[in-house]
């Protein structure tokens, strides 16, 4: 026997997704709320939130909701192709903006600010990624630049580029960033070779090496922090 449910045009006006955010404003809503409005409608037995609320229980947060695939999404019934589709975009916005809100390109006086401006680019990525922020004497940002894109397990940086890219800026100082998907913080024995190779070149071309910082979703190692500078 199907199980008994009231379905979002049952509800009072007010507490009805879209309606609720005209009235109350997008900060009022739930994540679930947020998400109803995006796919439209559920199943016969399922309204959207409470579909919503189901996908968002499987997936535990917003962050490994943004990594489902398309399958992943069309496991749940009721949701499409499309409406997969449209969850995913908007996450991907959402990702984005986050990612430019994150690299307004300012002063680094820490560790933690070089991490707060690259995990929204490269930390809940899938695969590694390398990228270089370029730095004036007096510690800005003149530029970034991601340097290589590569498997789960790492990726292969190009020192010449590194060098041209920062001669062409007028760079003084580089700080060196990738992510580990894994989630495991700690340098490879890959990591401080090409960290070494870098700093030796950039002695010899007076551009220093000021830090590498290894990101992953919630948590980064920095080279300065933990001495091996």
């Amino acid at each position: 026997m199907d199980a008994i449910y009231s379905p979002i045009s049952d509800w009072s006006f007010e507490d009805r997704p879209r309606e609720k955010l005209m009235l109350k404003g997008k900060e009022a809503l739930s994540n679930a709320e947020l998400i109803a409005i995006l796919i439209g409608s559920g199943s016969r037995n399922e309204s959207a939130v409470d579909l919503s609320k189901r996908i968002l229980l499987s997936a535990k947060n917003l962050n490994a909701l943004g990594k489902m695939s398309i399958l992943q999404f069309t496991k749940f019934k009721g949701v499409g192709e499309a409406k997969a589709i449209t969850i995913m975009a908007a996450l991907e916005l959402g990702r984005r903006r986050r990612s430019e809100d994150a690299l307004k390109l300012g002063k680094v006086t820490s560790s933690k600010i070089v991490f707060e401006m690259m995990q929204p680019i490269i930390g809940e990525l899938s695969h590694e990624e390398f990228w270089v922020l370029f730095l004036n004497n007096s510690n800005n940002v003149i530029s970034k630049s991601q340097l290589s894109k590569g498997g789960i397990t790492g990726t292969i940086v190009d020192v010449r580029l590194v060098f041209k890219l920062a001669l062409e800026s007028g760079a003084t100082g580089l700080i060196l960033c990738h992510n580990h998907p894994s989630g495991n913080l700690m340098p490879s024995d890959a990591d401080k070779q090409i960290t070494k190779k870098l700093k030796v070149a950039g002695d010899s071309l007076d551009v220093k090496i000021l830090d590498h910082l290894i990101i992953t979703e919630t948590k980064y190692y920095s080279f300065v922090d933990e001495g091996i500078f």
